[in-house]
């Protein structure tokens, strides 16, 4: 595995976000393991501690829980969660930054109702 890492957060972070949209897509489904710790850290060549970090975060957001023995695993109703958490951030705080921006580069509101007609279309 080969990821291009972003210098503006920390890898754990990224790291992070990257099991959250696994978890959205539906590529970790509940119930499913995570793969080990030493693992990860092999396979995207970083810190075990890194990974360690990143996996404390989502057990702390209450997305996946350590069994003992056993390992990390997706909790019941994660990706629910996790969905609603991201429309809610959605709505409250990047929509109205996208509206600002849209006002201020005066964008044609016509074309974008067509382009998220067309992406309604497309699913």
């Amino acid at each position: 595995m080969s990821f291009q890492w972003n210098d503006k957060e920390p890898i754990y972070l990224q790291l992070k976000d990257q099991i959250r949209d696994m978890i959205l897509s539906g590529d970790l489904q509940e119930g499913d393991a995570l793969p080990s710790v030493r693992q990860v850290a092999m396979d995207y060549k970083v810190n075990p501690i890194t990974v360690s970090k990143s996996y404390q975060i989502l057990v702390e957001e209450e997305l996946v829980e350590k069994k003992r023995g056993l390992g990390m695993f997706v909790q019941e109703g994660a990706a629910k969660k996790l969905q609603f958490n991201e429309n809610e951030q959605f709505i409250n705080e990047d929509w109205p930054k996208i509206l600002t921006k849209i006002k201020h580069l005066n964008v044609d509101t016509n074309q974008l109702i067509n382009s998220l007609k067309e992406i309604g279309s497309n699913q």
